[in-house]
């Protein structure tokens, strides 16, 4: 008898004894998973004790419990996935739309110069004033119709903010016209070198007036620009005085032009309704304001006399070419606002500057300017200087 209760005590401790009731408990849990799910419990199990049911039970939340742990993992890696997959197509979708809108903006503000370019040139189309007073007559209908439409919002005007307005669009007509007259007269690619003068300008005027400092780096690409713009002018065969007169007159109202709308900006702002200004606002104000102001301007130069006798204006294809310009000039703004929200100020103004480089060989390919390797240096230094001065003050920025 003793040896008999020392024999089960052995049984019962033993590591082959230990496997086989685990096995025959798991063989018993998975049959009874099995009819459980056909719903028939066996007579065998409901007819065991209490000790085996709870541990047949205890094995069977077992076996749930893992299989459910098991989806939740298995839908949380579906989930990640999921989630990648949609963060890569965001990041693909956002690098689509930076390059998109960087190509349209850098593609509508170079054909808006050479458009220009090859009107008055070309066409030998003695109006300039005419040109610029067209194509913001036809900015104003398209913003117009786009705000009627309610596919952009535009403020209202009003008499007070047109009267705050008012001095900015003064210096805005005539950046316009200046911009006009020397580019009849002076290469495109000269233009662009001259046109960084208004940084000098702009640089000197802010810092007398708002008290801002610039860094030795801003200075020493100012310096590059002045050389590069003196030593452009001297070697520059097709060089022309009264163009030259006119695009330093054109850099002085340009930098007054963003000196001044710093400081009319936030007055302007309080008198209208929505408490802001944004940029369609801002173009549909200036346009507007620059069309009684623009008529007054073609009698004082008396274009209306050359008007009437030109035979340029029974040309439609001419027409077709001058209403483009006008489109183009509107979508600078599009593509500007477009592409500085899908980048920023910093990449905005590095490719501003990088822009100038194909449309300066643009111009002098199309317009088949003459020109010396004394010239061509000249040009290539100053745009050069232009990527080291947005450089620079992107370096100034971040440090601020």
């Amino acid at each position: 008898m003793g040896s008999r209760t020392l024999s089960i005590g052995d049984s019962l401790d033993s590591p082959d004894a230990l496997f086989e009731r685990n096995h025959s408990e798991n063989v018993s849990m998975v049959s009874l998973k099995f009819h459980e799910s056909n719903g028939v419990l066996d007579q065998g199990h409901q007819a065991s004790s209490p000790v085996r049911r709870d541990v047949v039970n205890r094995s069977l939340s077992a076996v749930k419990f893992l299989e459910n742990d098991d989806m939740d993992l298995e839908g949380g890696k579906l989930e990640k996935d999921r989630d990648k997959t949609i963060r890569s197509n965001k990041v693909v979708k956002i690098q689509n739309q930076a390059l998109l809108s960087g190509l349209a903006y850098c593609i509508s503000s170079c054909s808006m110069i050479l458009v220009n370019k090859f009107v008055l040139s070309s066409y030998d189309f003695n109006a300039g004033i005419s040109l610029m007073l067209y194509q913001n007559f036809v900015s104003v209908v398209i913003v117009s119709i786009l705000s009627s439409l309610g596919l952009i919002s535009t403020e209202p005007l009003t008499w007070r903010l047109i009267k705050v307005w008012l001095p900015v669009n003064v210096i805005f007509v005539g950046m316009l016209v200046t911009s006009m007259f020397s580019l009849k007269y002076i290469n495109v690619a000269m233009v662009t070198v001259l046109k960084n003068v208004t940084n000098v300008i702009t640089a000197v005027g802010e810092m007398y007036l708002f008290q801002k400092h610039h860094d030795s780096r801003v200075w020493a690409a100012l310096f590059l620009m002045i050389i590069s713009a003196v030593s452009g002018g001297v070697t520059d065969l097709s060089f022309h005085a009264i163009g030259y007169a006119w695009q330093i007159i054109n850099c002085f109202l340009t930098a007054s032009y963003s000196l001044t709308l710093r400081r009319v900006m936030d007055t302007a702002k309080q008198v209208t309704k929505s408490g802001n200004l944004k940029e369609f606002s801002m173009v549909l104000l200036n346009n507007t304001l620059s069309l009684p102001l623009g008529i007054l301007l073609i009698f004082v130069f008396k274009e209306v006399d050359y008007l009437c006798t030109t035979p340029l204006l029974r040309m439609p294809d001419f027409w077709l070419v001058i209403t483009l310009s006008g489109f183009l000039g509107l979508a600078i703004s599009f593509t500007s606002m477009w592409f500085l929200h899908q980048t920023g100020a910093t990449t905005y103004s590095l490719v501003g500057s990088l822009n100038k480089i194909p449309l300066s060989v643009a111009g002098i390919v199309l317009f088949k300017v003459p020109t010396s390797l004394e010239n061509s240096a000249s040009i290539l230094f100053g745009l050069l200087a232009g990527v080291f001065f947005a450089r620079a003050k992107m370096r100034e920025r971040s440090q601020s």
